[in-house]
């Protein structure tokens, strides 16, 4: 007999990324497995459908459900299902012409303590060394610390998670509304939040943009960004997020 069918539900939309190139990057890797059957939307509308799935992913930028949807989204993870969240999901922003700069949005917080995290600041891309938490996990276990040139995420926590990966990091980013962040501590690059019975498996990495995703703020974008799509580590990350969200590992 064959193993059962694996539903997922793929969530990938919003602001100045290349969702596109993402969206395509996860459906192949998706696609590697014969048992995953995938439905793709831009946003969280189609609630009944992402609850009817065993799994959910997500990478998306400003795009959050409302809040009633957030609760029933929490339910769903706490009665034992798992969802994959990458890059930006745990951001909404918003500009402050008080403060000439982008501040986070508290308007989600059932939403952002699902997840474990909201998205304040992050500095100017560049490499930054990401190190291994915890080696002895499956998640990442063999996986060697590496440099990701990637968007830095600065972000308010809403533990209890368990940190696999981490940066370390310490400055100002004038460019937005929480600038100073100078304390330094440990910066979660991937995490487990356990809700319930279910499981949020958060990995901030990931970052694209291409030349037109910055509009309406500008025409066009000088550079192609790729990030840490760039890093087969960033790969192996992905594929092991995959199957341990879809239960085909004991991760």
């Amino acid at each position: 007999m064959l193993p059962p069918r694996v539903n997922v539900f793929l969530v990938v939309g919003g602001r100045y990324h290349d969702m596109d190139f993402a969206r395509l990057e996860l459906l192949k890797l998706l696609g590697e497995h014969e048992r995953i059957r995938t439905r793709v939307a831009e946003d969280y509308r189609d609630l009944d459908a992402i609850l009817a799935a065993d799994l959910l992913v997500t990478y998306t930028v400003d795009v959050v459900p409302d809040e009633s949807s957030a609760a029933r989204l929490r339910d769903w993870v706490a009665s034992g299902r798992r969802w994959l969240a990458l890059h930006g999901t745990n951001s909404i922003l918003k500009w402050s012409k008080q403060h000439k700069a982008w501040g986070a949005t508290r308007s989600s917080p059932v939403f952002m303590d699902t997840i474990g995290s909201q998205f304040l600041a992050h500095p100017p891309i560049a490499p930054y060394r990401v190190e291994v938490t915890r080696p002895d996990h499956p998640l990442v276990a063999g996986i060697e610390p590496f440099d990701a040139d990637d968007e830095l995420y600065l972000s308010e926590l809403h533990p209890p998670f368990e940190t696999l990966l981490h940066t370390r990091w310490t400055g100002d980013v004038p460019l937005f509304v929480d600038q100073d962040w100078r304390a330094d501590e440990p910066r979660p690059v991937m995490y487990l939040k356990r809700i319930g019975d279910g499981e949020v498996l958060y990995l901030t990495l990931g970052h694209a943009r291409g030349h037109y995703d910055m509009q309406p703020l500008m025409a066009e974008y000088p550079d192609v960004e790729r990030g840490s799509w760039k890093t087969p580590a960033f790969y192996e990350l992905l594929r092991r997020g995959l199957r341990w969200s879809a239960r085909m590992t004991e991760a």
